[in-house]
Formats: structure tokens, sequence, C-alpha cells
């Protein structure tokens, strides 16, 4: 007999974003900027002084000191790990578990539920605002409701790009028997952080890392930074040497760039403030405001013909059309100037060809507020 899946992943699907050709890619948020020529000469010297015939160093501990001084945190409070996905399962594996309950705020980064059911941690899913925000109320409808053990919350918010709201996440923290989560990997473009919170609380775990604005996701970096009182329980669920030599290096190298980061957000903030003065600027779309490097806007017509016709004059964006709480919106990566006027120049081509789409029974295709109230999904009560 063939091998069967664990009965409860078989509706599971894996993170989904097409790889399709195209000439032009916005469609998982990564920088259309690499580092500058000097990280790269930096990284091939310490390629040839690295030991390969040895193991990594376990315990990371130059890149955590690294970290923390850039951070301004203590060592102890740095976890590093392959990306952000590995800190969040980590933290689902030493915290999480049967008997134990996730709790996102939906729509947001899919990756915090699929990864929570994978390590048996059962999920519920609460829609936010008609706004994308949670506000203080309905965190603590939903706890005092469903009292999960873990909250996740991205600030700023992916996809829809806002920043989360300061009293929800308040209202989370005041709960000390629960772990709240942050998830920051676009924080570099929003300017404020809770990591310095998260070192002097017990119950806040703040997740950053190296794959939007340093412009590195093909090495697979990220951190999190905790109180001390806690952080070293994670090296009791991760694997052994975890994080290799190749990326521990590229992150410490990391941090003697970080003017020429700082430059490459700030001209994807411009640009992307310009990507949103067009987009604002149509009537037959609506687009959020972001405090990212993407934008999310739904358009007046068929979101999946418009991906579909934008993807013929090769720009991809990523589809969330079917995406429950952004139905029939589309999200933007911003890139290059040149990158950007192209998808301005496709999008008014195709929203010239194509008809409105009809409206769903109860849904509006051309209204922001149409997303519903916030409520507890009925069907994880």
């Amino acid at each position: 007999m063939p091998l069967q899946l664990r009965s409860d992943l078989t509706a599971l699907t894996g993170y989904h974003s097409p790889q399709v050709a195209a000439d032009v890619r916005l469609n998982t948020n990564e920088s259309p900027y690499p580092p500058p020529p000097g990280f790269f000469e930096a990284l091939q010297r310490a390629l040839h002084e690295m030991p390969l015939h040895r193991y990594p160093d376990r315990h990371t501990v130059r890149l955590r000191e690294a970290i923390a001084h850039h951070e301004g945190v203590p060592p102890a409070s740095v976890f590093p790990a392959n990306g952000s996905n590995e800190i969040i399962q980590t933290l689902l594996l030493a915290f999480g578990g049967p008997g134990r309950t996730a709790c996102v705020f939906t729509p947001s980064y899919t990756m915090h539920t699929h990864i929570a059911q994978t390590v048996l941690t059962p999920v519920v899913e609460v829609k936010r605002r008609a706004d994308f925000l949670v506000g203080g109320d309905l965190v603590a409808a939903t706890v005092a409701k469903l009292a999960p053990s873990i909250m996740f919350f991205c600030h700023p918010n992916n996809p829809t790009g806002l920043a989360e709201d300061e009293p929800a996440v308040r209202a989370a923290l005041d709960l000390d028997d629960m772990l709240v989560v942050v998830d920051e990997a676009y924080g570099e473009f929003l300017g404020t952080s809770w990591a310095q919170e998260a070192v002097r609380r017990e119950n806040l775990a703040v997740c950053r890392t190296f794959s939007k604005a340093w412009g590195i996701p093909a090495l697979r970096l990220g951190y999190l930074l905790g109180s001390p009182a806690w952080t070293g329980l994670l090296d009791q669920v991760h694997l052994p040497y975890h994080l290799n030599a190749f990326s521990q290096v590229a992150g410490m190298l990391s941090f003697d760039f970080v003017d020429e980061m700082r430059a490459r957000v700030a001209t994807l903030t411009s640009e992307r403030d310009r990507l949103y003065d067009a987009l604002a600027a149509r009537s037959d779309l609506t687009v959020w405001p972001s405090l990212s490097n993407f934008l999310l806007f739904r358009p007046v017509c068929d979101a999946e013909t418009l991906w579909r016709g934008l993807l013929e004059h090769g720009i991809l964006v990523r589809n969330f059309a079917s995406r429950p709480g952004i139905e029939n919106c589309l999200r933007v990566t911003v890139g290059t100037p040149a990158e950007n006027s192209r998808f301005l120049s496709a999008l008014a081509a195709v929203l010239s060809a194509v008809k409105p789409a009809t409206a769903k029974p109860g849904f509006d295709v051309s209204s922001p507020d149409s997303l519903g109230s916030s409520a507890v999904c009925d069907e994880q009560l």
C-alpha cells in the first residue's frame, strides 16, 4: 500500500506562490535590489576561509552577538534560524502542540496557520475588522471565548500592509499566560518595532528576517528576539546544527552594510508611495495604504482576469482573488522604478480592455467595506 499522509494533514496545501515565467516578478515581496558589491566580495573572502569539513557553530554565538549589537539587546535574547518560518515552527514546537491553541487574525500570513497545523497545534482563525485592524476589544473577546496559548500578529501585516494596531497587541500582552508573537518580516519599512519590549517581557516574541529589506532570501536567515528568561528553551526543540555556516557568516557581514540597506528601503518606500498615488487615482480599483514593500488592491473587474492579463504583459503579481477576507484582490510588490512603470502601463492596458465584474451576492467588488465585521469564525467554535 502506498504511504499515506497523516490524516489531519490531507486537507492542507503547501505554501503556494506560482513560480511562472515572467519578465517582471512582483509577487513574492522580494527586494528588487541585491546587496552591494562589497557584501559579495566580503562573503567570497569568508567562504575561502570557511572550514567546510567541520560542522557549523551549533549555538551561532558570533551571529547572535552581531544581531544583538545591531538590535541593542543582550545576545541571550537572540535566536537565529533558517528564516522566520523556522522561528515560527520552533516556537510552536516549544509552546504549542496538542491541548494548546494558536490564534491568527485573518487575513494575515498563511504560514502561521499552516505551520501550527503541521505540528499538531489547533488553530482558531478570527476575522479582522473591515479596516483590517484587530482592536483590543476583539482580542479580549477572543481570549475570553477561546483561551489561546499563542496569538500571532504581523507588524506590518501581510498581505494588507498596515501596521498592527498597538491596542490589540497591548491587550494580548496583558495576559501573562499567553505567548504573543509579533512577526516583523517587513519591519524595516515601518520603522517601529516591538523588539525592545520583547526583551523585557516574558510573553512576547518578535520575529525578523533577512529576506526582505536585507535582500538575501536565498540564504534563508531570520532571528527571534525575546526575553533571556525563555529563549534558551528553544535549543531543546530545534535540530542540531540547524543553521549552516555560510548563512551565519552572511548574516554577520550584512551588518557592515546597514547604510546601504537603509538607502534601498528609502528608495522602495518612495516607489511604494508613487505606486499608491497612481493606483489611488484610478476609479476602477481600490488600493489600501501600505507601510511595507507591497500594495493590496481590488479591481472593479474580475481579479483573476486581471492577473492573467498582467501575466500576458510579462508582469507577475500575487493573486488573492479567492482568499477569504480579501476576495477579488491582488497584491503587487514594489520593484525598481522601471518595473513599477511597466506594471502601471500594463495595468492600464488590461483594465481598459476588461469589463467590470458582476458582484457576488453579499459582496461588492468595488467596496473596501465589503469585508465583513469582526467575528470569530463560526466554523472554529
